[in-house]
C-alpha cells in the first residue's frame, strides 16, 4: 500500500507553471487597477459639461476602458491559476487569444488598406481638432503631437478653422478667430517665456507667409512619414506587446492540460481504490 499512498500524493500540476502564471497575471492586474484609478481621477477632475462634450475622444475614458478590460482578463488568470479552475483559465486563454488575433488583424488590415486607415486617422484628428478647447487632456495631447512632429492641423494649418474658437468666419466673436494653437509656431531660440499668441490670425495668411511663423504641413503626412521611418521600432513595440500575450496563452494551456491530467488521475484512483492491488 505504500506505493499507492505515494501515488495519491503525486500531482501533474507543476507549482512552477501555476505560480508563474499567477504572478504574471498579478503584475498586469495591478497595472490595470492603476490605469483605472488614473483614468477615473482624470475624469473626475474635469469640468462636467466640457468632459461630456468630447466623450468620444477623451483619453481618460480610453484609459478606463482599457484598464477595466485588462482587470477582468487578468482577474480570470489570477483566480483561475490559483484555484486551478479550468473554466476561468479557458476564458482567460480564449480572451487573450482573441485580443492577440484582433491586434494582428488590425495591423494587417491597416497595412493592406492603408488609404482607408489614413482616412480613419484623418477623421479622428479632425474630431480632436473640433474638441480641442473642450478637454485639457486632449488639448495637451494635440499640442504635444504638433510639437513632436513639427506639424499643424490634419492636412494643413487651415484645418483649425473647424474649431469654433479658431473658425475664420466673419461672425465668429472669439479672440482666437482665424488663429492656430501656439504649438503650431516655429520654435524661437533662447525663448524664456512661451508666446501663446504667436499663432494669432495665421489662417488668414497664405502658405508662404504663414510658413515664416508656424508649421504649415499637416500632421497626417508627418505621422505617415514617421511610421515609414520607424518600422523597426514599431515592430519591436508590437513584438514586446505580443510576447506577454503569447506567454500567457502558453502557460494557461499548459496548466489546463496538467489540471485535466490530475483530474483523470484522481478519477482513476477513486475507481480502483477497492481493487486488491491498490
Amino acid at each position: 500500500r505504500a506505493p499507492a499512498a505515494s501515488g495519491e500524493e503525486f500531482s501533474f500540476v507543476s507549482p512552477l507553471v501555476k505560480y508563474l502564471l499567477f504572478f504574471f497575471n498579478m503584475l498586469f492586474w495591478v497595472i490595470s487597477m492603476v490605469m483605472v484609478a488614473v483614468g477615473v481621477y482624470a475624469r473626475l477632475m474635469k469640468h462636467a459639461e466640457a468632459a461630456l462634450a468630447c466623450l468620444a475622444v477623451d483619453p481618460a475614458i480610453l484609459l478606463v476602458v482599457v484598464g477595466v478590460l485588462m482587470f477582468l482578463l487578468t482577474f480570470c488568470g489570477c483566480i483561475g491559476s490559483l484555484r486551478e479552475n479550468i473554466c476561468l483559465l479557458q476564458t482567460f486563454s480564449l480572451c487573450l487569444t482573441a485580443v492577440f488575433l484582433l491586434q494582428l488583424a488590425a495591423g494587417i488590415l491597416g497595412f493592406v488598406f492603408s488609404d482607408k486607415a489614413r482616412g480613419k486617422v484623418s477623421e479622428i484628428i479632425n474630431n480632436a481638432i473640433v474638441h480641442y478647447r473642450d478637454d485639457l487632456d486632449l488639448q495637451n495631447l494635440i499640442d504635444f503631437g504638433q510639437k513632436k512632429f513639427s506639424c499643424c492641423g490634419g492636412i494643413s494649418y487651415k484645418d483649425w478653422s473647424q474649431n469654433m474658437y479658431f473658425n475664420c468666419s466673419e461672425d465668429n466673436p472669439s479672440r482666437e478667430r482665424c488663429s492656430v494653437p501656439y504649438s503650431c509656431c516655429l520654435p524661437t531660440p533662447d525663448q524664456a517665456v512661451i508666446n501663446t499668441m504667436c499663432g494669432q490670425g495665421m489662417q488668414a495668411f497664405d502658405y508662404l507667409e504663414a510658413s515664416k511663423v508656424i508649421y504649415t504641413n499637416g500632421c497626417i503626412d508627418k505621422l505617415v512619414n514617421w511610421i515609414h521611418s520607424n518600422l523597426f521600432l514599431l515592430g519591436g513595440v508590437a513584438l514586446g506587446l505580443a510576447i506577454p500575450q503569447l506567454v500567457g496563452i502558453l502557460l494557461s494551456q499548459i496548466l489546463v492540460n496538467q489540471i485535466k491530467d490530475q483530474i483523470k488521475l484522481q478519477l482513476y484512483n477513486q475507481q480502483h481504490r477497492a481493487d486488491p492491488w491498490y
